[in-house]
C-alpha cells in the first residue's frame, strides 16, 4: 500500500469496479478520507475518460473530478486470467465496489459468495438501479430514468406549470453515492465490532424515493391519507429565485421574527400583527402560495443591490443567485481554500475542488492526481505478487496493458 496517504480511512484498502458517476462519486470521497482506492477500468476505460472538454484523450473534465487520490488498473475480466487477478486483489483488501447489474456480476464470478471464500472479512458493496428482491431488479437505470421514476420532473412541471424537465445535476447518481460512503463506513465499523464481513446493496431507485418522499408523503403518510402527497412549499409557483428589477436574489423569510423584521424592511411594521396570512407559521404554511406570490410582488420592486443591502441589514436570510462562473468565483469558496490549482503529469495545471470537511486530528490530503488509464497496473500487480515475466504475460495476452513497466 501507497506510504503517502493519511486520514481517518488510512489503511483501508478499496477495489472500485465502478465507472461513470454514482460509484466513483463514492470511491473519490473514501479516497479523499485517505483508502487506497484502486479503479479497475476495461481497456476502453471509465466512460467518462471520453467526456470533454479534455486535453488529451481519455482524460475528460468529470474523470478527472471524479478519480483523483485513486490508482488505475486494466483487467479483462471477461479473461479467467483477468478475474484470477481481481479476487487476489480483493483477497488483500477491505472492500469491493461494484456498479454493474448484480447478474452480470455473477457471471462473472464476482457474487460476494465467491470473494468471501478467499477474504471472510471482506465488505462487497453493490450500487446500481433497483432492490434486488422487485419486479425492476434487472432494469437498466441511469440518473435520468431513476429523476423520471422518483417523480423530479413530474414536481418541476407542478411548480412551474411548464413540461417536465430533468434536475440539470446528476442527483441520482451523486445522492445514492453519498449513501454508498455511508454503507462502507458503517460496514466498517461493524467489521470492528464483529471481525465479519458483510454484502451491501445500495439501490438507486429506493435511495431516491427516500429522498424525496421524507418531504412529500404529507398527507398519504397517514391512514386514512389526511389529504394529498406532496410538501406544498417546495411545490409553490413562487419557490424560486425572486425577480428584482435589474436581475434575481435568493430570499427565504421563515420564522416569525424574520417575518417581523421583513415587514419592518418594506415599511409594513405593523402588517404582521394584524394580517392573519402571516401572523403564525400554520397559517403560511397552509396558504403558502399567496405568500410566495406576496414576496415575489415586493420583490420585484427595487433593483438586486438594494435588495441585498436592505435585507441583510435586516439580517434576513438572502443571497445572490450565482451563474456557475460566479460560484467558481465565490469569494467565500477562494478564502477557506476551496479550490487548488494542481500540476497534473499529463493534463498540465487544473484547478481542483477540496475536500469539504475539516479534520482536527486525521486530515485527509490531496496526494493523487486523477491516473491516466491503467498508470498503476504494474505497481499494483507486483503487490499481490505477480513477477514481472507474469505481467508481461498478461499484457501479451491482452488481460491487462502495461502503462508503467
Amino acid at each position: 500500500m501507497t506510504p503517502d496517504l493519511q486520514g481517518p480511512l488510512a489503511g483501508v484498502r478499496i477495489i472500485d469496479l465502478t465507472t461513470v458517476v454514482m460509484g466513483p462519486y463514492a470511491t473519490q470521497i473514501l479516497a479523499d478520507l485517505g483508502a487506497d482506492v484502486i479503479k479497475v477500468e476495461s481497456f476502453a476505460g471509465d466512460n467518462m475518460r471520453q467526456v470533454g472538454p479534455m486535453r488529451n484523450p481519455g482524460m475528460g473534465h468529470i474523470l478527472l473530478h471524479l478519480n483523483r487520490n485513486k490508482r488505475s488498473i486494466v483487467l479483462d475480466l471477461k479473461q479467467s486470467a483477468g478475474r484470477d487477478a481481481l479476487l487476489r486483489l480483493t483477497a488483500t483488501a477491505d472492500v469491493f465496489v461494484y456498479n454493474v447489474r448484480p447478474q452480470a456480476l455473477t457471471r462473472l464470478g464476482l457474487a460476494y459468495t465467491e470473494m468471501a471464500k478467499s477474504n471472510p472479512r471482506i465488505i462487497h458493496v453493490g450500487c446500481f438501479g433497483y432492490g434486488q428482491a422487485g419486479p425492476y431488479a434487472a432494469q437498466a437505470a441511469y440518473d435520468d430514468l431513476i429523476q423520471g421514476a422518483i417523480g423530479v420532473p413530474w414536481m418541476q412541471a407542478q411548480q412551474s406549470g411548464h413540461e417536465p424537465r430533468y434536475t440539470p445535476i446528476t442527483l441520482a447518481d451523486r445522492a445514492t453515492g453519498l449513501n454508498v460512503v455511508n454503507a462502507v463506513t458503517a460496514a466498517l465499523y461493524s467489521r470492528e465490532r464483529n471481525g465479519r464481513g458483510q454484502a451491501v446493496e445500495v439501490p438507486m431507485f429506493e435511495s431516491l424515493a427516500q429522498f424525496v418522499l421524507s418531504d412529500n408523503m404529507a398527507g398519504k403518510s397517514f391512514d386514512p391519507p389526511l389529504g394529498e402527497a406532496g410538501y406544498q412549499r417546495m411545490l409553490a409557483p413562487d419557490r424560486r429565485p425572486y425577480a428584482t428589477l435589474d436581475g434575481h436574489i435568493c430570499l427565504l423569510v421563515y420564522n416569525d421574527a424574520q417575518w417581523q423584521r421583513f415587514f419592518a424592511a418594506i415599511g409594513q411594521a405593523e402588517r404582521f400583527a394584524r394580517d392573519p396570512l402571516f401572523s403564525s407559521h400554520g397559517n403560511r404554511a397552509a396558504r403558502i402560495r399567496e405568500v410566495y406570490a406576496f414576496v415575489a410582488e415586493v420583490i420585484a420592486g427595487r433593483s438586486s443591490a438594494e435588495w441585498l443591502e436592505i435585507l441583510a441589514a435586516a439580517d434576513l436570510p438572502v443571497s445572490r443567485m450565482n451563474s456557475l462562473d460566479d460560484l467558481i468565483d465565490d469569494e467565500h469558496l477562494a478564502s477557506v481554500g476551496f479550490f487548488t490549482w494542481r500540476e497534473h503529469p499529463s493534463e498540465g495545471r487544473i484547478r481542483e475542488m477540496g475536500v469539504p470537511s475539516t479534520w482536527s486530528g486525521t486530515p485527509p490530503n490531496n496526494s493523487r492526481p486523477a491516473p491516466r488509464l491503467g498508470e498503476h497496473g504494474c505497481e499494483v500487480l507486483r503487490e499481490i505478487g505477480y513477477s514481472d515475466d507474469e505481467i508481461a504475460a498478461l499484457r501479451d495476452a491482452n488481460v491487462t496493458n502495461q502503462a508503467n513497466p
